[in-house]
């Protein structure tokens, strides 16, 4: 108990260092409180979070399980990033209903269109109950003892925690398990599209200007929450009503200037700042490249395929975005990682933590951490990449491999639905879902992702013995129900345990299983054995930095929870004889569209209320302002936060970071790295005068 709260205090001890690098739990706040209003904010740390009473986190909204969105109204309203949003903009979207290319805007709630299975969760509380959690045992019992026990505790804290109430919980590790926090939530299942820009301006600049900046892009798109008449999370029914909420952002709509106070509040998702030299040095050289060359693979194929058919471009046009953001992600965070030395940097304060684990006998049990974990990822790092290249492929690859799951699925629960005489209605649903799923496939574009991904795959990993396969690849299109809606749903009309033993022959399926099993079955275990070790040193690790440096600054590596960044808007200079304004107008988009490139192609719109200076109550000196750049420490699960103001204001969303940060998720760097916010003005310009949507702006708080 005395060294869990040693590890707290000096968890916290870092309120003197710079406010850009970290990402802080909000139930720590009080101890940032100082060092925050000294910057500029005039907010009280109870007023961004409490349990006890309404405050700003209960604005705070996790979209999706993936994206951050926020409330801006006491009608449930909820604004997210266009990105984030997007899965559900295309799955409506048609040729004849290109809400894509033209945009949506409901008049009324009646026409807010549903969304099935995606959810919006509020956090209702975060207690640490790490000594609770890590009790039970002696510091002598093996691991597998000490793992037992530890589940039993959280099992029963999250039983506990969901006691006369309708809310869900979890319990999450924090610091490689050092620290637990129990997150009690509520979780909405009916959340319906409210509006969306058109692409050319939700993904203005697309994959030109995607992780650059200066940077113009318009990411929103607009939600609402529906909820019973108990104003409590219901599933869809036509007889929900709007969501009324704890707390919604007023809308900060005075003029900005660089300097201004920034906050971001929303659910980072990983960041990996302990990694040792070596475990860096393999992402580096080994593990993005690979997965980058993958990616790259899959979107020649795609980018080809959506230029020239609209129906494709429809298709493809969520699953695009996905596989080219991370893959212009990594490429820039090699980049950045290389420049800046962050091998040296990494070898530099191991060098550091050595020497202090040499000096004091107490510390001499950390004395040996870093050449075990750089000796750990060179022996075995290579279970790793087999695992991560699994993922490129059989996840992130060809479609079909999805299909194959499903099938994985049916084969599991087929004897349940006999016995249970539920065959009839579960075909029916599988049925369902095939349309769902053929709907926004195309078994050409399919064929030569999967042609291209293959090949890279066995290059990558040349001890897989596909030899039996050879002559059967090229007829997996031509036979395989898979990639057939015709094929497939014929085989689900025809469903018995027969067909189902029949079915594993099937080219298509035969392979992937043959793939998947070597994953499973070899490289799996191995990677999870690597990982469980190298976690466990990363664990004692960290602890060794809280104890031996217990005046630097220290913060828990992201993992989709809750957490506060702040900065100021500021540009940056990230190169030699270059300098970054901190902001970007209307403007830059006419002279960007003048260019030509695709990417920066504009409905006449735009330049009809450009030319007229049409910027209604949004402009600034003259100007309407679409982007601005904050010094606020960001990563994927971020898109979407609020970026609010001294008064906790919304001032605009959060949704990328300049290339130059993206290798921020290993190594922070004050002077560079920038968060990319659109302007809530420009949101509520595009809303009311682009879009005649003014009936959205009028449910908002409006603060000058």
């Amino acid at each position: 108990m005395k060294k869990i709260i040693i590890f707290f205090i000096t968890a916290i001890s870092f309120l003197t260092a710079k406010a850009e690098e970290g990402m802080l739990i909000p139930s720590l706040l009080s101890a940032f409180e100082s060092d925050m209003q000294a910057k500029g904010m005039k907010l009280t740390s109870e007023q961004i979070y409490s349990i006890n009473k309404s405050s700003i986190k209960d604005a705070i909204i996790h979209f999706g399980g993936g994206c951050t969105a926020e409330l801006v109204s006491n009608q449930g309203l909820l604004l997210t990033n266009h990105h984030c949003g997007y899965y559900q903009v295309q799955s409506h979207s048609s040729l004849e209903k290109d809400y894509l290319k033209f945009g949506f805007w409901a008049k009324t709630k009646e026409e807010e269109l549903q969304n099935a299975s995606l959810t919006a969760t509020r956090m209702v509380r975060l207690d640490d109950v790490t000594s609770t959690v890590l009790t039970g045992f002696k510091e002598s019992d093996d691991a597998t003892t000490k793992n037992a026990v530890i589940k039993k505790n959280i099992e029963q804290l999250v039983k506990d925690a969901k006691v006369g109430n309708h809310y869900e919980a979890e319990i999450k590790a924090f610091n490689y398990g050092n620290n637990y926090y129990l997150i009690v939530k509520e979780v909405f299942l009916d959340v319906r599209l409210v509006g969306t820009p058109p692409n050319s301006i939700g993904k203005f600049g697309g994959d030109t200007d995607n992780w650059v900046w200066p940077r113009h892009t318009g990411d929103f798109s607009v939600f609402r929450i529906y909820a019973g008449a108990d104003n409590k999370p219901a599933a869809f029914s036509k007889n929900n009503v709007p969501y009324t909420p704890i707390h919604f952002l007023p809308i900060s709509f005075k003029n900005r200037k660089e300097g201004d106070f920034t906050m971001v509040y929303g659910f980072p998702g990983q960041t990996e700042q302990h990694l040792s030299s070596g475990q860096l040095k393999y992402i580096i050289d080994k593990e993005r490249p690979a997965r980058i060359k993958m990616r790259e693979l899959s979107l020649s194929v795609i980018d080809q395929a959506m230029r020239s058919s609209d129906e494709v471009r429809i298709k493809y046009s969520a699953k695009q975005a996905s596989i080219a953001n991370a893959y212009k992600k990594w490429i820039g965070q090699i980049g950045g990682l290389k420049e800046l030395g962050a091998i040296d940097k990494k070898l530099k304060y191991e060098s550091e933590y050595l020497e202090m684990a040499n000096s004091k006998a107490e510390f001499k049990k950390y004395s040996n951490l870093i050449s075990q974990m750089n000796d750990l990822a060179a022996a075995d790092s290579k279970y790793d990449f087999e695992y991560q290249m699994a993922i490129e492929y059989l996840y992130s690859g060809p479609e079909i491999f999805d299909m194959a799951r499903v099938l994985d699925e049916i084969f599991k629960n087929f004897p349940a639905w006999v016995e249970k005489n539920e065959v009839e209605a579960k075909i029916a649903e599988e049925k369902k879902k095939a349309d769902g799923f053929f709907k926004d496939y195309d078994e050409i574009v399919d064929r030569k992702i999967f042609e291209l991904q293959t090949a890279e795959y066995r290059k990558q990993l040349p001890n897989l013995n596909v030899d039996l396969f050879e002559k059967k690849l090229a007829s997996i299109y031509s036979k395989s129900i898979l990639c057939n809606k015709v094929r497939y749903l014929a085989f689900l009309d025809k469903l018995s345990a027969k067909s189902l033993k029949k079915i594993k022959a099937d080219y298509g399926y035969a392979f992937y299983t043959f793939v998947n099993d070597e994953f499973l079955i070899n490289s799996l275990p191995k990677f999870r054995e690597y990982n469980s070790k190298m976690t466990s040193l990363l664990k004692t690790y960290v602890a060794g930095k809280y104890e031996m440096f217990p005046n630097a600054k220290h913060w828990a590596d992201a993992n989709s929870t809750l957490r506060v960044t702040y900065g100021k808007l500021e540009g940056s200079a990230p190169t030699d004889g270059m300098a970054y304004m901190e902001h970007t107008t209307l403007d830059g988009i006419i002279q960007k569209n003048n260019t030509g490139n695709p990417d920066f192609e504009l409905l006449p719109r735009m330049k009809e209320l450009h030319s007229k200076k049409e910027y209604g109550n949004y402009g600034q000196d003259g100007e309407l302002w679409v982007c601005f750049t904050g010094s606020n420490h960001t990563t994927g699960g971020n898109s979407g936060s609020p970026v609010l103001d001294e008064n906790g204001y919304l001032m605009g969303l959060n949704f990328d970071r300049t290339w130059e940060s993206t290798m921020s998720d290993y190594l922070f760097d004050a002077t560079r790295c920038r968060n990319v916010v659109v302007d809530i003005r420009y949101v509520l310009w595009v809303m009311d005068i682009y879009s005649d949507a003014k009936h959205l702006v009028d449910e908002m708080v409006l603060k000058n």
